[in-house]
């Protein structure tokens, strides 16, 4: 071995020399390359989906993603046939990740991933046509308005995972919910349908929709032929329930007749109420009668019952401008809450 090896400034030369050539193998100072390599595969779990309904995509990398994931941009040949998110992130560790793609309407289309300058399209999917809204049926199909009916929605097959939500609307005349929903497997659900009173016979029209079809079921309304008293008690949190507020002079429920009918209009509404014998008595001039007055005579003497509260009867009766006056209508198990008044 030559002496000039050994000398100290030789060997200073070359591990710089070393650790130049090092940073510089390792990118120091430089971007790194991407994580993750290439777009390896982009697959799907089945080769069809119904419009309406979800099945899984799965986009493989050439390569484990590095430490902070890799990002893979998603995108539709046709968004109109079906749609997928705009990205997914394939975790550290691992080289792949799901997607879901959903079915809009029928027809043909590839999804293509991209990352780190590389991309790839997967096979055609097919996207074939799923349950419909078949029809709409109500029973009874006429009655007279102001009394309830149900209606039933029929699809055209099996409501897919996750239920079918049928959008629904009406003319005023008919009131229907916003949407009811066929559960997954299947083809039918019913909803109540009310009916306003109606002051000659009037055609009421239900809409629903679903699956791109559109379906109209229609009700004939008639006006009432005898006077019928119908009414409903609502409190503020529960249904058929009174409380007594203001120290004993009022309760804070409300009294609804709107559903009642007669042949001619409605004008008046003859209520009582009260616990036992001796109850308050008022006549009305309108269906909603909100706070009706109370008196603590009304009520028996404390303590209240072991189910902690009393229960009151509410009666009404109706009169029309023909002269009709309805039967009675009796509801005996409006429950009451003195809530402290009145001794309790």
């Amino acid at each position: 071995m030559r002496k000039g090896l050994l000398d100290p400034r030789y060997l200073l030369h070359v591990i710089m020399a070393l650790i130049t050539l090092t940073a510089a193998a390792c990118g120091s100072g430089s971007p790194t390359m991407p994580s993750g390599g290439s777009i390896a595969s982009v697959t799907f779990d089945a080769t069809t989906v119904t419009t309406g309904s979800t099945l899984q995509g799965t986009v493989t990398l050439t390569s484990a993603a590095g430490s902070s994931g890799a990002t893979v941009g998603l995108s539709s040949s046709n968004p109109a046939v079906a749609t997928v998110p705009a990205s997914i992130v394939v975790p550290s560790g691992t080289a792949a990740a799901s997607f879901p793609v959903t079915g809009v309407r029928a027809g043909s289309v590839t999804i293509t991933a991209t990352t780190n300058g590389s991309s790839r399209q997967s096979s055609p999917l097919t996207v074939s046509q799923g349950p419909q809204l078949a029809s709409i049926t109500v029973s009874p199909s006429t009655l007279v308005g102001g009394a309830n009916a149900t209606a039933t929605v029929t699809l055209s097959g099996p409501a897919p995972n996750g239920g079918a939500t049928v959008t629904l609307s009406s003319d005023g005349t008919a009131v229907v919910p916003a949407d009811v929903i066929v559960t997954a497997g299947g083809t039918s659900a019913t909803f109540t349908v009310l009916t306003q009173v109606v002051s000659a016979p009037t055609t009421a029209l239900i809409r629903g929709s679903y699956g791109g079809a559109n379906v109209t079921a229609t009700i004939t309304l008639t006006r009432a032929t005898v006077a019928t008293a119908d009414f409903g008690v609502t409190g503020q949190q529960v249904t058929e329930t009174c409380a007594v507020i203001n120290n004993g002079t009022a309760l804070d429920c409300t009294f609804n007749a709107s559903t009642s009918s007669a042949p001619g209009n409605i004008t008046a509404y003859d209520w009582t109420w009260g616990v036992g014998g001796n109850p308050r008595a008022q006549t009305t001039s309108g269906p909603i009668f909100a706070n009706p007055p109370f008196s603590c005579s009304l009520l028996p003497p404390p303590p209240l019952p072991p189910t902690g509260s009393l229960t009151m009867t509410v009666t009404l009766k109706i009169h029309d401008d023909l002269g009709s006056v309805s039967a009675v209508a009796t509801n005996n198990g409006v429950r009451l809450l003195p809530q402290g008044s009145c001794g309790y």
